[in-house]
């Protein structure tokens, strides 16, 4: 019975939903070609965390893939020495599994989930470390240059001096 109000209710929200359409933005009144996002205004440890932000929940699929993969490999190790039977196969990783195959519990699914945001974090904050590190090394570099004006001088090419004896054709 809940499920059939349930499935009345989502219906009719699907059929009012056209009337709550938002308003489109009347674009002849706004110029977005020359809107360009200026980052100037933030400070560096934002853009830093940012950064920091972005690799950590990028990297987080592949760790969770490498992660998970490793410790099947390592409840199939300690369950049966790795044996390749079918019956031996059921802690296998995804790949080689058999049927019948063993899931994680809970405990070892939140264990794996916390090593692999813990792998992306580390190798986020590595990332973070280096590109400070080439920071500071440039800005070093920038500050022992000898300050004041340089003035370059200009003078065109010397002629190249014609060999002795002649034209040497």
């Amino acid at each position: 019975m809940m499920k059939k109000i349930f499935f009345a209710f989502f219906l009719f929200s699907l059929f009012l939903a056209p009337m709550y359409k938002a308003q489109a933005q009347n674009l002849s009144t706004t110029n977005t070609t020359t809107a360009v996002f200026d980052t100037t205004g933030f400070p560096q440890w934002a853009k830093d965390m940012r950064r920091w932000n972005i690799i950590t929940f990028g990297l987080f699929p592949f760790s969770m893939f490498v992660v998970t993969f490793s410790m099947d490999m390592i409840r199939w190790n300690n369950a049966n020495g790795m044996d390749f039977s079918d019956q031996g196969r059921r802690y296998a990783p995804w790949p080689m599994k058999s049927a019948g195959a063993f899931e994680m519990t809970n405990d070892e699914y939140l264990r794996t989930i916390m090593l692999a945001l813990g792998v992306s974090a580390a190798v986020a904050l590595v990332d973070l470390l280096i590109v400070n590190i080439k920071r500071n090394n440039e800005r070093r570099r920038l500050e022992s240059l000898p300050s004041g004006i340089f003035e370059i001088e200009r003078r065109p090419y010397p002629e190249a001096e014609e060999p002795p004896g002649g034209n040497s054709e």
